[in-house]
């Protein structure tokens, strides 16, 4: 069809279309003045290439693992809330696309669905996503439902101890919709004083290997994996809770060296394209995720829009792969990147070029 969509940002505009306009400004908004919102397409757009063309790229894998469950494409299905408000299926079409893209999702506890209903309709992986609540029974308590139901590990955000002034909800007074999987509430306190001290209870607690998400600096990182982590997610939380952060793909090389391999490490942010992937793994990332375009792929077609949006991600991750002389996500190494230009070792002898990439 010639008006079938040939990239994500097709998918957006086609949503924008199916989507009311509190809900399209609702998935697309951020916060505040939306300044990271903005930087985040600038740096990721910024960041050059360095192909090698005389290489064997008859074969090119993009599978790896993901907290020991095997997926063959290094772009999961991030924790958003309320799936419901893009298809009536829900998180039930997207645990279904993620399993037929040979990928992963983590269900956020804020599911049109409850827990157990989406791990019913999953074949694939899938990892559940909550918080440090101020009762920490029901911490461990919303863990072990998710132990039971099959999950194989718990994605705790961390990025939310404050609300966020997101101005386009204002604008639409925009009402949050309830979560199924807590129904006798209409909200669940979280612990604002929680530090790395109630990490470490949880994970003695808590049989499933444990990922953060939202942290941005190396310092945190670290202490993460101290503190029993086994996998850091970089993340501003799409740009929607704090502005005028770095974005992700700028603060990801620092969480890896922080690291020190003792935890993998995700990120994401503003992932568009498979050449996105591909610099984001070269930065050290395990894989990625991403959040608004599942809204997108199931606005415009359910179960089946979300899984073209992950096959276009794969075409494209396998193209620039191929073209870049790297046929493995390991080939994938900060050498292929340039930060600046080489013509600024020629008119700046001093200057930094891309040739020497600014993390090393």
């Amino acid at each position: 069809m010639p008006d079938s969509p040939v990239n994500l940002y097709d998918y957006e505009r086609l949503a924008k279309d199916r989507l009311s306009h509190s809900q399209y400004d609702f998935i697309a908004g951020g916060a505040t003045d939306e300044i990271t919102l903005r930087r985040t397409r600038h740096i990721l757009d910024s960041i050059m290439l360095r192909p090698l063309v005389m290489t064997d790229v008859s074969r090119i894998d993009t599978a790896t693992t993901a907290l020991g469950s095997r997926i063959s494409l290094p772009v999961m299905l991030a924790p958003s809330g309320a799936h419901g408000r893009a298809h009536p299926d829900a998180e039930l079409a997207t645990v279904r696309a993620a399993a037929a893209a040979g990928t992963l999702t983590a269900l956020s506890s804020g599911s049109s669905y409850t827990l157990e209903e989406v791990a019913q309709a999953a074949s694939g992986p899938i990892w559940f996503q909550q918080y440090f609540y101020q009762d920490r029974g029901l911490t461990l308590e919303m863990a072990r439902r998710a132990e039971e139901a099959g999950y194989s590990a718990i994605c705790l955000t961390l990025d939310v101890k404050a609300n966020s002034k997101r101005e386009r909800n204002i604008r639409n007074g925009y009402r949050s919709l309830q979560s199924a999987n807590h129904r006798w509430a209409s909200s669940l306190p979280r612990d604002t004083a929680a530090t790395f001290e109630y990490l470490e209870w949880v994970a003695s607690r808590v049989p499933l290997p444990l990922a953060l998400k939202g942290i941005m600096t190396g310092e945190e990182a670290g202490q993460a994996a101290r503190s029993g982590a086994k996998a850091v997610i970089v993340s501003n939380h799409g740009a929607r809770q704090l502005d005028t952060t770095f974005s992700t793909i700028e603060v990801l090389p620092e969480v890896v060296d922080a690291v020190e391999g003792r935890a993998e490490v995700y990120m994401d942010g503003g992932i568009r394209r498979g050449a996105d992937v591909v610099k984001a793994i070269a930065l050290g990332a395990r894989a990625v995720f991403i959040g608004r375009p599942l809204f997108w792929g199931l606005a415009v077609n359910g179960r089946d829009g979300l899984l073209n949006v992950l096959d276009i991600l794969r075409e494209e991750l396998e193209m620039t792969m191929a073209l870049c002389g790297r046929p493995t996500l390991d080939s994938l190494d900060r050498g292929m990147l340039g930060f600046a230009s080489p013509l600024l070792s020629i008119l700046s002898p001093s200057a930094q070029t891309s040739r020497v990439p600014p993390f090393d």
